[in-house]
C-alpha cells in the first residue's frame, strides 16, 4: 500500500483519490492540503483523514520531512510548479495534474528536477489509458495498417462545455491558466505522438477567439443571465438554465457549488457572484474557440489536428497506412478498419482489442486507468505501455507549447530548436 498527500481537492485531486483508494489495498489518502473548506471537510470525512493532516497550504506538510509515498498534485495550472519542484526534492513520487507545467520552462524543469532527483512523476495524460486509444494503439502494434502515413484528429470541444470551462471557467484566460492548446489538447499532442512512436520535428498552427466576445452579444443583453435578460429563452448559454436545470446533476456543477447539498438557491447565489453567471460574451476570457495544428513526425509522418467549440463534443480520428486505415469516433464502442488487402471494411469492437498490459484496469475509463497502472507499477513493479517517461511527457507538452508559439507568431516551429533554446529537457 502507498500512502498519499493529496495537494488540490478540486475535481480531479478528489476523482483520483476516490478510485486509488477503490483499488483494493493500492492507496491510502493519509492528508490532504486544499484552502476551499468544503473541499477539504469533504476529503477529511471521505478518507478518515485527521484534523490535524487536513491544512490549507501544501506548504505546510512539504516543509517537514518526507511522510507519504506519493504526493497527487491537482492545483490550477500555475500552481502546480512550486508544490511540484518541493515534492520531487523532499523525494516524492508524483501524479500530477496535466498540464505539466504552466510555461514550456516549468515543464523543463519539472522534467530535470524528477530525472535528477529518481522519481517517478506520471502526468495525467488519461486519454492514454482509456479502452478506445489503448485499442487502437493494440491495432497499430499487430501491424493492421502498417507503416503510420497519416493523422486526422479532432478534438471537439462542445459548445457547452466551452462556455463552462473555456469562457466563464477557471481556464478561460491564459494569464490566469494556460493557452487552450496546452491545457485541454496536450492530451492530444500527447496520444497522436503516441500513437505515432516517433518524434515530433515541426509545427505550424493557427487559431482565434472569433465568438465567445463582447461584440457578438445580443442587443440588450446584460452583464450576468440572473439580471433578467431578454434573450434568455433562446440562449444556448442562459446559465440559469443550464445550472439549475440542463448541468444540475453534471460534474460541471461542483465547479459553481462546491456542496454536494446544493439548492437551486445556492446555485443562484453563485451565478449573481461569480463568472458562471455572467454572459458568455461579456467575460474576461481571452483563449481561442477554434485552433489547428499542423504536424510532421519523425520519417515524415504526418498529422493534423483541430479544435474547435462548436459542436457537441467528442474526439475523432482517422489513422492512415500503408496496408489500411482506421477510423474512429471516442463515442462509439467500436473502430472501423479499412484493409487494402480485401478492400473491406471491419467493425472491430474496442472491447475485444483494449486487453492484456495495454487497458490493465482500465475498462472503467482514462482516469481509473491511470489510477490501476501506477498502482501496479509502484506497488507490484508492473508496468505497461501506456505509462511515460517523464522526458516523453515533457517533450509532448513542448508540442502544445510550440503550436500555441506558432499560432501568434504565424512561423513554422522546429522542434529541435525549440528544445535547444530551452536548454533541452534532460
Amino acid at each position: 500500500m502507498k500512502t498519499v498527500l493529496v495537494i488540490g481537492a478540486g475535481s480531479r485531486g478528489r476523482r483520483y483519490s476516490e478510485i486509488g483508494t477503490a483499488i483494493g489495498d493500492a492507496f491510502k489518502i493519509i492528508a490532504v492540503a486544499e484552502p476551499i473548506d468544503a473541499r477539504r471537510n469533504y476529503m477529511r470525512d471521505k478518507f478518515g483523514i485527521p484534523e490535524d493532516m487536513c491544512h490549507l497550504s501544501w506548504e505546510d506538510f512539504l516543509s517537514r520531512p518526507k511522510f507519504a509515498d506519493i504526493a497527487i498534485i491537482a492545483t490550477m495550472d500555475r500552481d502546480h510548479i512550486a508544490p511540484a519542484l518541493a515534492a520531487i526534492e523532499k523525494g516524492y513520487d508524483l501524479i500530477l495534474e496535466k498540464p505539466m507545467g504552466a510555461t514550456p520552462e516549468e515543464c523543463c524543469m519539472i522534467a530535470r528536477a524528477a530525472a535528477e532527483k529518481g522519481v517517478f512523476v506520471q502526468v495525467c495524460h488519461v486519454l492514454r489509458f482509456t479502452p478506445f486509444f489503448c485499442a487502437l494503439k493494440s491495432l497499430i502494434l499487430d501491424g493492421k495498417i502498417g507503416r503510420i502515413v497519416h493523422i486526422q484528429h479532432a478534438e471537439c470541444v462542445g459548445n457547452v462545455h466551452q462556455s463552462h470551462s473555456f469562457v466563464r471557467g477557471n481556464w478561460g484566460n491564459s494569464d490566469r491558466a494556460t493557452p487552450m492548446i496546452v491545457q485541454k489538447t496536450c492530451h492530444d499532442m500527447d496520444i497522436m505522438q503516441w500513437l505515432v512512436g516517433k518524434n515530433c520535428t515541426r509545427v505550424h498552427s493557427f487559431g482565434s477567439l472569433t465568438y465567445f466576445k463582447e461584440e457578438n452579444a445580443p442587443e440588450g443583453a446584460p452583464e450576468r443571465c440572473t439580471d433578467g435578460c431578454p434573450h434568455a429563452d433562446t440562449c444556448y448559454y442562459n446559465a440559469v438554465r443550464l445550472y439549475t436545470k440542463d448541468l444540475r446533476n453534471s460534474s460541471f456543477i461542483q465547479a459553481v457549488v462546491s456542496d454536494d447539498n446544493r439548492t437551486d438557491e445556492d446555485i443562484l447565489e453563485a451565478l449573481r457572484t461569480t463568472n458562471y453567471g455572467k454572459c458568455v460574451f461579456r467575460c474576461d476570457n481571452n483563449v481561442v474557440d477554434h485552433q489547428t495544428v499542423n504536424l510532421e513526425f519523425e520519417d515524415g509522418i504526418t498529422a493534423s489536428f483541430t479544435m474547435c467549440a462548436f459542436n457537441k463534443g467528442s474526439r475523432n480520428i482517422r489513422i492512415m497506412g500503408t496496408d489500411g486505415e482506421l477510423i474512429a469516433n471516442m463515442g462509439d464502442q467500436f473502430i472501423t478498419l479499412y484493409d487494402f488487402a480485401t478492400q473491406k471494411f471491419e467493425k472491430i469492437n474496442i472491447s475485444d482489442v483494449a486487453v492484456n498490459e495495454t487497458i490493465d484496469g482500465g475498462h472503467g475509463g482514462g482516469d481509473a486507468g491511470i489510477m490501476n497502472a501506477v498502482s501496479n507499477y509502484l506497488n507490484n513493479s508492473k508496468s505497461t505501455v501506456s505509462l511515460c517517461s517523464i522526458e516523453e511527457t515533457c517533450r509532448n507538452h513542448l508540442i502544445a507549447y510550440a503550436a500555441e508559439e506558432s499560432r501568434l507568431t504565424g512561423k513554422v516551429v522546429d522542434m529541435a530548436e525549440y528544445e535547444e533554446r530551452l536548454g533541452g529537457i534532460i
